[in-house]
């Protein structure tokens, strides 16, 4: 459970980033609206981990910082700017099923029953929610919130493919700092000289930068490598919740019983995907980060209970005892990560602890 909370803290952050962004940055400077917010936060992070890429991940942190960052936070910056908080943040819930859909030919993470019934009932309270209780909706602005969803889910499953590379804190620096230089450039082209920043302003761009950034991403991408992309989409859908309530209490948004209904459902979507139930021992399952498959055959990985020395659960929830190919070697460095929970062992090449 420990995971779901620290990934919960991004979809948090990102639901009352809509209503700061809506409300206190310049509406006509979207591309330094994400330059600022981006750089700081990537030049913040490497300060505190002090590692540069190397080797592939040069390669790798342009492709992530692309879609994490450039092109998701312009997209995103428009969006907060063309819809009402609400509608904004609810746009964006649609995400748990564009990762699942990707997670499966990219991680060969099979979509579960739970997964798939928690991010359909999410739809259908993010759907209340979207056409109801909100004037003003703008084509536009809809276009770029999906368009959001998409490069974004691409780029969070991307991250956790190459996730146990790399050290969370520094690979969601690295994405930050080339996100926010690929931005900078165009943003002096295209907008000119950068906005003037009043101290209203300036503490918005902190909040989005640091904590809406720097701290959500790396909760995030943290989350992504612990536990199932369907999973960590689904506990997205707190940011709709977060938004519609933001909007409502602060920006005095009206919400109407419908939306009310859409928030439950919505609550209820991201409790229907929780990663396990409690097993015998009391403890509950946590699925493990999916690698590469390209070497070893596509083997699989998953986890011994130590208490009863049986397979209780792998990567994408199947029986690994009925699947003789099961092979949950895992390396030092995962151990040291922390990637197995306490009263759980890895497997070695035969199955047993």
């Amino acid at each position: 459970m420990r995971w779901v909370a620290l990934t919960a803290v991004a979809p948090v952050a990102w639901g009352a980033n809509y209503y700061v962004t809506h409300e206190f940055l310049p509406p006509d400077r979207p591309l330094y609206g994400a330059a600022l917010r981006a750089l700081p936060a990537g030049l913040v992070l490497l300060a505190l981990c002090r590692q540069r890429p190397r080797g592939v991940w040069w390669g790798r942190s342009a492709v992530l910082g692309l879609l994490n960052v450039s092109a998701f936070f312009v997209l995103v910056y428009a969006a907060s700017l063309l819809l009402p908080t609400s509608v904004a943040s609810t746009v964006m819930a649609v995400s748990p099923l564009t990762m699942m859909v990707l997670a499966w030919p990219l991680l060969s993470e099979r979509p579960t029953v739970a997964r798939v019934a928690g991010a359909t009932v999410g739809l259908a309270g993010v759907c209340l929610m979207l056409f109801t209780g909100a004037r003003g909706l703008s084509t536009p602005g809809i276009l770029a919130s999906g368009a959001a969803v998409l490069v974004s889910s691409t780029g969070h499953v991307l991250a956790k493919r190459w996730s146990a590379e790399a050290d969370v804190l520094a690979s969601t620096a690295w994405q930050l700092t080339a996100g926010g230089l690929f931005v900078l450039p165009v943003a002096a082209a295209v907008e000119g000289s950068p906005p003037q920043v009043s101290p209203s302003v300036l503490l918005a761009f902190c909040y989005v930068s640091l904590v809406a950034s720097a701290l959500a991403f790396a909760a995030w991408f943290a989350g992504l490598r612990h536990l199932p992309a369907g999973t960590v989409g689904l506990i997205g859908l707190l940011n709709p919740v977060t938004g519609v309530l933001l909007g409502t209490v602060v920006a005095g948004e009206v919400l109407t019983v419908r939306q009310l209904c859409g928030l439950a459902l919505v609550l209820a979507g991201v409790a229907l995907g929780r990663p396990g139930r409690a097993g015998r021992d009391g403890h509950e399952p946590v699925d493990a980060p999916v690698g590469d498959d390209t070497a070893g055959g596509g083997r699989k990985e998953g986890f011994v209970d130590a208490v009863d020395g049986e397979f209780t659960h792998g990567p994408d929830g199947y029986d690994a005892r009925a699947d003789g190919r099961a092979d949950g070697r895992r390396s030092a460095h995962d151990c040291s990560l922390g990637l197995f929970t306490e009263g759980q062992q890895p497997l070695t090449a035969n199955g047993l602890p």
